[in-house]
This record gives C-alpha cells, sequence and structure tokens, in this order.
C-alpha cells in the first residue's frame, strides 16, 4: 500500500513570484508534497474577498517532482477555491499562507489577504498557519525564519489544530529573536488613511495610505507588544467571531 506524503496548499497575498512564497517552498519541501496556488501579482488587503462576477483563470507555472506552482488572476481566497476545486484530488494536509512582507497583527489580521488564506482554509476544516515577516521589502531575508517555521509546520502536521482555530504567526525583523509568545491581538487603529491629489487634467483623487496607532501599547500580552519587543507573536485566530460576552445585554433588551 503506497503511503502518501503530507500535501501543503500554500498561497499568499503577494502573488506568485514574491520571494516569500519561494522561501516557503525551499523550507517545507521536504516535509511533503507542494501545491501552491497563489495569484498572478500583489492582492494586498483583499482580506476574505472572493470574485463573484469575475472570470477566474489558472495558469502552470512550474512543475517538478513534489512541487507544482500555479497562479490565478483572482484574490487569495479565489486562490484556495479554485486549488481545493480543480488543481487536487485530495483534502490537504494544511494550509499555509505566507511568508507575508509585512506583519499582519492587530486589526491588520481583518485586512490581510494573507488571513484570508487561512481563513478560508480553516472554514474548510483544514489546519491552517500564516506566516509573516515585519519587513515590507521584495528582498527580505526569510532564513532566520526556517527553524521556527519548520517547526510550527511540522507541529501542526503531527497535531492539528482545534475545530475553527488557525494560526497568526508575526515575526519581528531583529537579528535575533527573545523568545515566542503565545499572544492577543492588540487594540489597534487606523487614522490619515486618504490622501487627496489633483491631477492636471483638473479632477481630484485619492491614493489610500494610512498610518497605524497601537492603543495599548504598555499591554504585554498582545501581538503588537511581542513584535515591538523581539518576540515571535503567534495569535491564535477564530473563525467563530460571536461576542458570547455581549450576548446577556443584548437579550435584555427584550426585543
Amino acid at each position: 500500500m503506497e503511503i502518501k506524503r503530507p500535501l501543503l496548499l500554500i498561497s499568499n497575498d503577494d502573488g506568485y513570484q514574491a520571494k516569500g512564497v519561494k522561501a516557503l517552498i525551499e523550507m517545507l519541501s521536504d516535509y511533503g508534497d507542494i501545491l501552491v496556488c497563489a495569484p498572478e501579482g500583489a492582492r494586498s488587503g483583499y482580506s476574505c474577498a472572493f470574485s463573484a462576477t469575475t472570470p477566474l483563470q489558472l495558469t502552470c507555472r512550474e512543475q517538478r517532482p513534489g512541487v507544482e506552482v500555479w497562479s490565478c488572476n483572482g484574490t487569495p481566497v479565489d486562490c484556495v477555491k479554485m486549488a481545493l476545486a480543480e488543481l487536487i484530488s485530495r483534502k490537504p494536509d494544511m494550509v499555509i499562507g505566507g511568508i507575508n512582507h509585512g506583519d499582519n497583527a492587530s486589526v491588520n489580521t481583518h485586512y490581510s489577504g494573507t488571513m484570508g488564506v487561512v481563513l478560508e482554509g480553516c472554514m474548510k476544516y483544514i489546519p491552517s498557519v500564516a506566516f509573516s515577516l515585519c519587513d515590507h521589502r521584495q528582498d527580505a531575508d526569510f532564513e532566520p525564519l526556517r527553524p521556527l517555521v519548520r517547526q510550527i509546520t511540522e507541529r501542526v502536521l503531527r497535531e492539528g489544530l482545534p475545530l475553527g482555530v488557525c494560526l497568526n504567526v508575526n515575526f519581528p525583523l531583529v537579528s535575533e529573536y527573545k523568545g515566542v509568545k503565545v499572544c492577543r491581538m492588540a487594540h489597534g487603529t487606523w487614522g490619515n488613511e486618504v490622501t487627496k491629489c489633483h491631477h492636471p487634467r483638473g479632477y481630484d483623487y485619492w491614493w489610500m495610505v494610512g498610518q497605524y496607532w497601537n492603543d495599548e501599547p504598555e499591554a504585554e500580552d498582545t501581538d503588537n507588544w511581542a513584535l515591538t519587543h523581539g518576540y515571535v507573536a503567534i495569535t491564535p485566530t477564530q473563525i467563530d467571531v460571536t461576542a458570547y460576552q455581549a450576548m446577556d445585554q443584548i437579550k435584555s433588551w427584550n426585543l
């Protein structure tokens, strides 16, 4: 009887050519067969969006023993859906997002296409993990992440994750990690998000930009604090967003 190697489904929001996804392939190819299905270009900020009105296309970019790389013209979530429906005949053992160029801590979790990847995997009952590095540069150095990326992947492959829970793993940009902290999402806000410009042809246009503020910088149990102080932050993230602590209050309205 043939024993199948684990199947790892990888996607991101930086595009299939990004260095982060290539680093994941190199780091994890000995753990199992790898299928990459990633956007054809950058799709940052797409969160859990999928294409309801745009036809989708798949393009095979690379095939070699144990590794297939495909691109899709849609969103990161489209990539996961398309891979599950069209590119594989068995359920992946794990869905991995990243490695993202830039952090996905605090409220960025809600905007992130990389987190969209793992939330989609989690909603399909597949153990799912997102990896992000606090470095937006195209040539970011992902080598320091290797030991922990491998350890976390191996642990999740062996033990799985609780139903409805995925992991959001963020790495600080430091020469040496102080350690690993399992922590909660920090309360933070974005401001100054729109810059207005005037075109020479006579009309106004706007760029989405923004500045992030950590609203609880001294809270040592948060992902922002961990990253600021040189720790790798692991935030267990769940699909169920019900505010259970508010249910009694809303019930008291006697609607």
